[in-house]
C-alpha cells in the first residue's frame, strides 16, 4: 500500500514564507511515499525547501526547457529508492513531465509528474503532450501518473487520458472533486494579481455559462490497471486558522491511497 499526493505549489514567492509552513504541515500529516509537486520556484528550489523540513525525502528535479528552466520545475519527492529518473520535454510553454521508476517488493513502476499546457481556449497543445506522455509510459510497466493537467474532466485531453488510466477519485468515489483550483488564496495587490481576480470573475459567465466566478477541477492521480485505488480525496484543502485567506496555494491537492496489483520485473 502506497499514499501518493499531488500539488500545485504556485511559483510566487510573495506569501511564501506563510503558505510554505502549511504545505509542510499538511504533508507531516499525510506521511505520503510519494509527492509530486508543480511549480517549483527556482532557483531558491521550494521543494528543496520542503523536504529540507520533512523526513526521509529525495528530491528529483526536472526544470522546464529553454529560457524558463532557471524560473521553474517539477519535483518528486520520494521516500522509496528510485533505479532512475527521466524527463520529458513537452514542447509548448516550455513544459515537461518527469518520472522515476521504483523497485519495490512488488515489482516495478512508474510514477509520473506533469504540468501542461495553459490556455483555456485550445486544448490541441494539451491532447499532444498527453499523447506524448502515453508514448512515453507505452513500455508496460505500470504508472502512477499526478499533476496539474490544466484540463477540466470534459476536455478531449483528459478523455484521451482515459484511454489508458483512471482517475483515482473518481475510481474511488464515483466522481471528481467539484473544483481544485482556485483556492480562495488572497495573493495582494499588484497589476497581475489584480488581472487574474479579474479574469476568474470572467471566467464563469464565460465557460461555465454561471453568474459567479470560474473554478474547476485540473488537478489529476491517474492509475492504470495494475493499480488499485483504496482511497482518494482532496487535501491542502484548509487555510491558516489565523487568516481565511490564507492558503497552501491556489490549487487544492489530492492524496491517493493505492497498491500496485502486477508490477513490471
Amino acid at each position: 500500500m502506497l499514499t501518493v499526493t499531488t500539488l500545485n505549489i504556485l511559483n510566487d514567492l510573495d506569501r511564501w514564507r506563510e503558505r510554505g509552513p502549511l504545505i509542510v504541515g499538511s504533508l507531516r500529516a499525510l506521511q505520503p511515499d510519494l509527492i509530486a509537486l508543480q511549480e517549483v520556484a527556482l532557483p531558491d528550489n521550494t521543494a528543496q525547501w520542503i523536504a529540507d523540513r520533512l523526513d526521509g525525502y529525495s528530491v528529483y528535479l526536472s526544470p522546464k526547457t529553454g529560457k524558463k528552466r532557471d524560473v521553474e520545475a517539477l519535483a518528486i519527492l520520494s521516500r522509496l529508492p528510485a533505479d532512475s529518473h527521466e524527463t520529458l520535454p513537452l514542447i509548448n510553454q516550455n513544459r515537461t513531465a518527469q518520472r522515476v521508476t521504483i523497485r519495490n517488493g512488488v515489482g516495478t513502476f512508474h510514477f509520473v509528474n506533469a504540468h501542461l499546457y495553459w490556455n483555456p481556449f485550445d486544448d490541441r497543445a494539451r491532447f499532444r503532450q498527453v499523447s506524448r506522455i502515453l508514448d512515453w509510459l507505452s513500455d508496460g510497466t505500470p504508472s502512477i501518473v499526478c499533476g496539474d493537467f490544466n484540463a477540466e474532466p470534459h476536455f478531449v485531453s483528459i478523455d484521451a487520458m482515459r484511454t489508458r488510466f483512471a482517475s483515482a477519485h473518481h475510481a474511488a468515489n464515483g466522481y471528481e472533486p467539484d473544483y481544485t483550483c482556485p483556492t480562495p488564496l488572497h495573493r495582494g495587490p499588484g497589476t497581475h494579481n489584480r488581472l487574474r481576480r479579474w479574469l476568474i470573475h470572467l471566467g464563469g459567465p464565460v465557460f461555465k455559462r454561471e453568474a459567479k466566478p470560474w473554478r474547476g477541477t485540473l488537478d489529476y492521480i491517474f492509475v492504470d490497471p495494475a493499480v488499485r485505488v483504496h482511497h482518494c480525496r482532496v487535501a491542502f484543502h484548509t487555510p491558516a486558522p489565523h487568516d481565511a485567506g490564507l492558503y497552501p496555494s491556489d490549487h487544492l491537492g489530492l492524496v491517493a491511497k493505492v497498491a500496485i496489483e502486477s508490477a513490471g520485473r
